[in-house]
């Protein structure tokens, strides 16, 4: 099978490195050039990948067809291209709906949307897809973990939290950083944080338990633990993440009515 990306930012990257390091038969890998550095990165990975120039080379080239632009960038340029009912097309574009794409792009079928993450190149994390395809789980369940979602208003639950990835380095960085103010080297206190929630994340993920409980059972009464909770919890730091959330999921639900 021959696959082909519009637009080669970072998700791009990820998703190919993880095609590379994966078990999916892929003869060939077609990345756009408008990113330059990014493309030429990819193409020293794997003689499968090559470089194209022109869009609508890569999808008269590819059996499945990913589009990995900006919403903005994607208006601009998708109704410009021609696809076929024969590709199968994925789109990782947040903020263009499914009814929206198909107009876009002229195609009623064989369209399905992911929202795939960094971690994909290393093989892992979730990939919500919508709607359930068989085709696109099987290639998805080979680079981590494929979520069917049965209706897309619940999709944009998934959009809604992927985005707290950024948050998320965010917090690992000032824990970081806030460990060389006091003396510890950058490079060992990057390597501890990160070390740190990986674990933990990867506790909670194998003991399958009620997070709820998790965060009651991590903590001794007057302990550090607790003590860390309750100055958070006074903070509002939580409550902060869900009306961010709140504030996520009504600009998606905006742009998907226009």
């Amino acid at each position: 099978m021959k696959i082909g990306f519009i637009g080669t930012g970072q998700i791009t990257k990820a998703v190919v490195t993880g095609v590379i390091n994966s078990k999916l038969k892929i003869s060939q890998i077609f990345v756009s050039e408008r990113n330059k550095k990014i493309s030429r990165i990819l193409k020293i990975k794997s003689k499968k990948i090559k470089i194209i120039k022109n869009n609508q080379n890569i999808i008269n080239k590819s059996d499945w067809v990913f589009l990995a632009v900006t919403p903005t960038v994607g208006n601009k340029i998708l109704n410009s291209l021609k696809f076929n009912k024969n590709k199968m097309i994925i789109s990782f574009i947040s903020t263009i709906n499914l009814t929206q794409l198909k107009k876009i792009i002229g195609l009623k079928s064989n369209i399905v949307r992911a929202i795939p993450l960094p971690p994909i190149a290393l093989c892992k994390g979730p990939i919500p897809i919508y709607p359930p395809n068989s085709k696109v789980k099987k290639f998805f369940d080979k680079l981590g973990s494929t979520v069917e979602i049965s209706n897309e208003k619940s999709s944009l639950n998934f959009w809604t939290t992927s985005a707290m990835m950024t948050p998320f380095y965010e917090i690992l960085y000032s824990l970081s950083n806030w460990l060389v103010k006091r003396g510890v080297k950058k490079e060992n206190a990057q390597k501890y944080i990160s070390s740190l929630f990986f674990a933990l994340s990867e506790y909670a993920f194998n003991h399958n338990k009620n997070l709820k409980k998790l965060v009651e059972e991590s903590q001794t009464p007057g302990g550090l633990n607790e003590q860390a909770i309750k100055e958070l919890r006074k903070t509002g730091f939580y409550r902060l993440l869900e009306k961010t959330s709140n504030k996520i999921i009504k600009r998606l639900k905006k742009s998907q009515s226009n």
